[in-house]
């Protein structure tokens, strides 16, 4: 199977350089009466992946611009005492955002290696309304359960 490649600045794919555009229609989204993981699913799914990530680097951008003009001198120190609270969960929410695109970076590896939409655990496929939730999925609905009751019987003991 030969390698889908994004065309920046569309919605539209290329396979190689000499096989045709495909372009996804306008308001496209994947059913379920389409074979799973099909050369739509996954050109819908990396251009969301690709939108998300490139929102996720945006918001940083914006947030090291403000964190970078509000080192003001605080004259108080509750005002100071604030800037400082709000300055660390900002910059926990963009750590938080950074593991994020570690994510997201994995997912579109999947995507071309092609086990993007199936279950790391059971091999079977992920579903896309789960996907289109979580584009990041890596286990099935049922998997994830599993996963997390272990995790709170684990953490019980």
């Amino acid at each position: 199977m030969q390698a889908v490649r994004l065309v920046k600045g569309s919605n539209r794919t290329k396979r190689g350089s000499s096989a045709p555009i495909i372009a996804l229609p306008e308001g496209y989204r994947p059913n379920e009466n389409e074979p799973f993981m099909n050369e739509r699913h996954k050109i819908y799914f990396r251009n969301k992946l690709i939108d998300w990530k490139e929102e996720i680097v945006r918001q940083n951008r914006e947030t090291l611009l403000l964190l970078h003009e509000d080192s003001a001198q605080h004259a108080d120190f509750a005002d100071r005492a604030t800037s400082e609270t709000d300055r660390a969960l900002e910059l926990r929410a963009r750590d938080r955002q950074r593991k994020l695109i570690a994510k997201i970076d994995a997912a579109l590896a999947r995507i071309e290696d092609g086990s993007y939409g199936y279950c790391e655990e059971t091999g079977e496929p992920i579903g896309l309304r789960r996907l289109e939730a979580r584009p990041i999925a890596t286990l099935s609905l049922e998997a994830q359960e599993r996963h997390e009751r272990r995790e709170r019987v684990y953490r019980e003991d």
